[in-house]
């Protein structure tokens, strides 16, 4: 277990925990159960307590915890018969977006998702999920795929934005990002957003303009990260948390907002500490989303979609 900043001493007392199991183990005659157990509600309690009332920096922390499952936890947990499709047909494959056709239980559909990576190889590959333009071309040859074919469309967003390199400046980084952004309000299927983790700036607005978005309850999405707020702001990265409360980048103010239509809850502890739970729930909250959509004209799901974001602004105003 990777334990986050803000969970030290819940950690002191799961390894006190664990220890005493240790010794049991190597002396069979020791009987240290009772303890164990006692150290173990100790432990249930205290995580219920931090918890219960996490600060938005900590709900930032809680969303980048290198543990929480990622868009290809998703994709296996979620969806069968998953074929990848790879490619901009431009330039090169960006392995920082994966996308392909699935199966959502009986339902056909096209996927999309960042993916950060698991481990260090992983994540440099992955270039920690911070998409190049050819990722987000990747989308949108997928997203026209789906429409084309009548394809739900469900994006899984993970990403703390979109890479900010030389070499993707000169392949149009933010012409890629309008480009897909315009094609998720043009395409007359309904398309679902999930921000699963981190949701940063132009690099998931580009996947989650959809009829429906939905977050876990300890996601967060932003316009920015706290620390590069706080670095513009008061010229102080160290000034993140103050930064983080003005954002109001929690699942939890983006609803009351009117940016976030659904929260899907986590386990005690977030997703990291129940990886099946966090996937069986969003499967839940997908399944409920696409019923809400099935069935609709292309003109209805378009305008439906246009509206939802036209009318974000006087909502955030009234706010």
């Amino acid at each position: 277990m990777n334990y986050l900043e803000f969970e030290k001493t819940l950690a002191e007392i799961e390894g006190k925990a664990e220890e005493l199991r240790a010794l049991a183990r190597g002396n069979r005659g020791m009987d240290v159960e009772r303890e164990a157990a006692a150290l173990d509600r100790k432990a249930e309690t205290m995580l219920r307590d931090i918890y219960k009332d996490l600060s938005a920096w900590r709900k930032c922390q809680v969303a980048r915890h290198p543990d929480r499952p990622h868009c290809k936890d998703y994709i296996e947990g979620l969806f069968v018969e998953f074929t990848p499709l790879a490619g901009d047909r431009n330039f090169a494959d960006d392995h920082a977006v994966m996308g392909g056709l699935a199966r959502f239980g009986d339902v056909p559909v096209m996927v999309i998702g960042h993916e950060k990576g698991n481990d260090t190889k992983t994540r440099i590959e992955r270039n920690f999920g911070m998409a190049r333009p050819e990722g987000y071309r990747k989308a949108i040859r997928l997203m026209d795929m789906a429409a084309r074919f009548n394809l739900p469309v469900i994006t899984l967003v993970d990403t703390p934005g979109a890479f900010p390199g030389k070499g993707a400046e000169e392949r149009g980084q933010a012409e890629a990002i309008a480009r897909s952004t315009q094609k998720c309000l043009e395409i007359g299927v309904p398309l679902i957003s999930v921000i699963i983790g981190e949701g940063g700036s132009g690099g998931a607005v580009a996947f989650a303009t959809a009829n429906r978005v939905a977050m876990l309850e300890h996601s967060v999405y932003s316009v920015i990260s706290p620390e590069g707020c706080a670095s513009i702001l008061w010229k102080d990265a160290e000034k993140m948390r103050e930064a983080a409360e003005a954002l109001r980048l929690t699942a939890q103010d983006l609803q009351k907002l009117g940016v976030v239509d659904r929260i899907i809850k986590e386990p005690t502890g977030g997703a990291q500490r129940g990886k099946r739970e966090a996937i069986e729930a969003v499967g839940k909250a997908i399944e409920t989303m696409l019923g809400e959509l099935s069935g609709k004209e292309p003109a209805a799901l378009i305008a439906e979609r246009r509206k939802k974001f036209l009318d974000m602004g006087a909502r955030g105003l009234a706010a």
